[in-house]
């Protein structure tokens, strides 16, 4: 068998694009056969784009030679253009049906595939992530990842707004960004090197430049753990803003999700609808919880938790059924957080850190961060970290440091909030975690 040329090949619409409007019009689809039935005297493909599915219909005394003979050839996975008339009718399912004039072989695929591209016949997630790139054909998977799409297109959008840069940090660094677990080492040039955990010290340092930054990308922790909502390499939503602090920038966040909810109810209703899950946009402003409330409501649950003690994952479950939705969890411990939290001044046990909880989940950190170079090296001796392994980020506070705070989002953890996935592997394209390195 021949395959065509893409020379002079172009498409019209996609699949979503075709509706009866354009009865008797003439279209060219381009995408991948995902079913086949064949009735005798007449043969359906089903095809599929990025946007959805189209049913093909060859009735064998109405077409050309040339249709019936390429339609014989075709398999499942195979990638073709498809020129054809539309046609209103009732046997399918979306009012329409194309009839085709001509089709091209663009691409093929192997006989026997790994796994149903239809999605009827389910996998377990490690077969569907060792073969991913079919995996993703699926159509909740290409569901899942154009709302990701639209999420980040929303949080760029309104930070753009509100007059942020976006900016774009170093991935291999000399030294920790939050102390030396957790870390992927790296040989730079002979070197010991590491993968960045965080952008957290170059963003700090920049708001003394831009005032208003934030970052979109990948970073690394070498955790040990193998849970349902951890990954070694994950994407960061990280925000920075001078003079403000944590009363500030949790305000920007309740709007950063709000138009995040907006954005994917707007323009994701079809892969809503194909995921099986409604998103609700969240009344603003959130509930806040101190950690003493928190640690207070799981008492009456009859849960205690030590006070300075971080709350266990059973005990964020029961939390998530008392408040089914979003809410802030502040005045942490400050031995519970990073070196980097300012605390309260008149109680510097307590800190100016928080969390945003959805149900137990814990979707965002961040807070105030210390702004005067003394405090900051007596925190990094508290945190048994070396003054010296951070002399490069502490001379920044010798230059006019401003007072600042901000967040990081893991932009995976916030696609399990709003398509409903329980695994987090199911929303990074391809996973890394402590049992996975292919494909």
């Amino acid at each position: 068998m021949k395959i065509d040329t893409i020379s002079g090949v172009s498409r019209t619409h996609f699949s979503s694009d075709v509706t009866t409007e354009l009865n008797g019009k003439e279209v060219s689809l381009l995408g991948w056969v995902q079913e086949i039935r064949d009735l005798g005297g007449i043969r359906f493909i089903i095809l599929q784009d990025r946007t959805g599915t189209i049913q093909i219909t060859i009735p064998r005394k109405k077409v050309g030679n040339d249709v019936l003979s390429k339609s014989d050839f075709v398999q499942k996975r195979y990638s073709i253009n498809v020129k054809g008339i539309v046609k209103e009718t009732k046997m399918s399912s979306r009012g329409f049906e194309v009839i085709p004039n001509e089709i091209k072989i663009l691409g093929t695929a192997e006989t026997q595939l790994p796994l149903d591209i239809t999605g009827k016949t389910p996998a377990n997630i490690e077969a569907r992530l060792d073969a991913r790139s079919l995996d993703l054909c699926l159509e909740q998977n290409v569901a899942i990842f154009t709302i990701q799409h639209h999420a980040v297109e929303a949080i760029r959008n309104f930070l753009f707004k509100e007059g942020f840069l976006e900016v774009h940090t170093p991935r291999i660094i000399a030294s920790a960004t939050e102390g030396g677990a957790e870390l992927f080492a790296v040989d730079y040039f002979g070197e010991e090197a590491f993968l960045a955990q965080s952008p957290q010290l170059y963003k700090e340092q920049l708001v003394m430049s831009l005032e208003k930054v934030f970052e979109v990308g990948p970073f690394f922790r070498a955790e040990d753990s193998h849970t349902r909502r951890h990954l070694s390499e994950f994407i960061s939503v990280d925000v920075e803003q001078a003079f403000s602090d944590s009363i500030g920038v949790m305000k920007l966040l309740e709007n950063v999700i709000e138009q995040v909810c907006c954005n994917v109810n707007n323009k994701c209703k079809r892969e809503l609808e194909i995921l099986n899950n409604t998103l609700e946009i969240p009344p603003i402003p959130f509930k806040r919880l101190t950690y003493d409330q928190v640690l207070h409501d799981l008492k009456e649950e009859g849960i205690k938790i030590d006070w300075g003690e971080d709350i266990p994952t059973e005990a964020l479950r029961v939390l998530g059924k008392l408040y089914p939705e979003f809410y802030f969890i502040t005045e942490w411990p400050s031995n519970s957080k990073a070196f980097y939290i300012k605390p309260y001044s008149g109680a510097p046990e307590k800190c100016e850190g928080f969390d945003l909880m959805w149900k137990w989940i814990e979707l965002v950190s961040g807070g105030s961060r210390i702004a005067r170079k003394e405090l900051l090296i007596e925190r990094l001796k508290q945190k048994e970290l070396d003054p010296e392994s951070f002399r490069h980020h502490l001379k920044a506070f010798d230059y006019g440091m401003p007072p600042h705070a901000g967040w990081a989002i893991g932009l995976e953890r916030l696609t399990m909030m709003l398509t409903g996935k329980k695994n987090i592997r199911e929303v990074s394209l391809y996973p890394r975690d402590r049992m996975r390195l292919t494909p």
